[in-house]
């Protein structure tokens, strides 16, 4: 049975700058899950989204949101500013995870493409706090110098065609000393925009968000 989700339009004043976002809860939430968008994309990103939804589908809530404002987000500079992105997920984690409603909630972030590289950053930044790591077609190696602090277990996935990005994926994979998991989906480019593709993607991360999370909770 699938769970009800109460859907919320939510805005996060961080210091001058206030940053929109999409709080999805289902009933008897089994965790919490972050989205941290690449560059160029947002809390509207279709894909993203999808695997949102497959997320909630499943009792996970989900938190989409941006993490620049559409001033910033048009200054090619600070789209790449992973010092500003990181800084931004940490705050807005903070903010997230003092709604009464979520506070005992298990903690994910979901990276894609750049947004990976904040997601692992701020995973190492708050250690045990989070309990789980999805990066689709990331680019960990903008986190390198943080990988061997992050503690919580983290799936890697890249497409089979994606060939330049799986190559940074096993530099980084190597420099992780937390349970990790690199998956490899065949006939798959960077956005798995290929039939059936993101499907795979959504189911990945779910089951891995479950088997931790689970693991937290035992």
């Amino acid at each position: 049975m699938i769970p009800a989700v109460e859907h919320k339009k939510v805005e996060v004043q961080i210091d001058s700058t206030v940053l929109p976002g999409y709080l999805n809860v289902p009933y008897k939430a089994l965790g919490l899950i972050l989205f941290s968008h690449g560059s160029g994309s947002s809390r509207n990103s279709p894909r993203n989204t999808y695997v949102a939804s497959v997320l909630e589908k499943n009792g996970l809530a989900t938190f989409l949101f941006d993490l620049l404002t559409e001033k910033e987000d048009s200054t090619y500079e600070t789209r790449f500013n992973i010092d500003l992105l990181t800084e931004r997920l940490i705050k807005v984690t903070d903010w997230i995870t003092l709604k009464p409603e979520l506070q005992k909630l298990p903690i994910g972030y979901f990276g894609a493409s750049t947004g990976a590289a904040s997601a692992l950053r701020a995973a190492a930044h708050f250690g045990d706090k989070v309990s789980a790591v999805v990066s689709r077609g990331g680019r960990p190696d903008m986190a390198l110098s943080d990988l061997e602090k992050v503690t919580a277990p983290t799936l890697l996935l890249v497409g089979g065609w994606d060939h330049l990005v799986i190559e940074l994926n096993r530099e980084a994979y190597l420099k992780l000393n937390c349970n990790r998991k690199l998956k490899v989906i065949p006939e798959a480019t960077h956005l798995f925009e290929e039939p059936g593709k993101l499907e795979q993607v959504a189911l990945l991360s779910t089951k891995w968000f479950l088997k931790w999370f689970k693991n937290e909770n035992v």
